[in-house]
């Protein structure tokens, strides 16, 4: 896959030229609970990433995409593919815009849909999920809008500095008729 184009994003492989974008999300605390770091990356961790991102999701059983809009080729967030298990025919997705002035312009939106589209045609996936902690509203009225349900809570799944949190595993089954 080279890049899937949207009307308003497209998505990309990583590029080495994108190494001081992901040090800087990478590296900024406030999305680590999301995101299940607790140390940050050094850049010749995030090279060495860098330069091995192009191997194939079927040996690696990950994916990180670029979203770029499409009036600017500008990098607004990442839209990762993890835990792929052919066998069970699954994969986990997750998206983040990194500013708040990109969000709510329906970047996420389109992605997942491209994302979605893209597992089920290519991967032949029978289901996507994704991992939503508690009081992330805006993430799950994303994957909400998009079909999926919230089908699970672990309880007490992610240590917060608030204290424990709840995690929700949301589904999106491919049904077809």
């Amino acid at each position: 896959m080279k890049t899937l184009k949207g009307n308003k994003i497209h998505l990309r492989a990583l590029e080495l030229e994108d190494l001081d974008y992901l040090y800087a999300l990478e590296n900024d605390e406030s999305i680590w609970e999301v995101s299940n770091t607790t140390t940050p990356y050094s850049r010749f961790v995030l090279k060495q990433y860098l330069e091995n991102a192009h191997r194939d999701i079927f040996e690696v059983k990950q994916l990180r995409l670029v979203i770029c809009t499409n009036d600017e080729q500008r990098p607004v967030g990442f839209i990762d593919l993890f835990d792929f298990e052919p066998k069970h025919r699954r994969v986990g997705v997750g998206i983040l815009i990194f500013s708040e002035g990109d969000r709510g312009k329906g970047f996420a939106s389109e992605a997942l849909k491209m994302t979605i589209q893209y597992a089920f045609k290519y991967l032949e996936v029978h289901q996507l999920f994704a991992n939503i902690s508690e009081g992330n509203d805006r993430s799950m009225q994303l994957f909400e809008s998009i079909g999926f349900k919230n089908n699970g809570c672990k309880k007490d799944w992610i240590a917060s500095e608030e204290g424990f949190k709840n995690e929700f595993i949301y589904q999106l089954i491919h049904h077809v008729h």
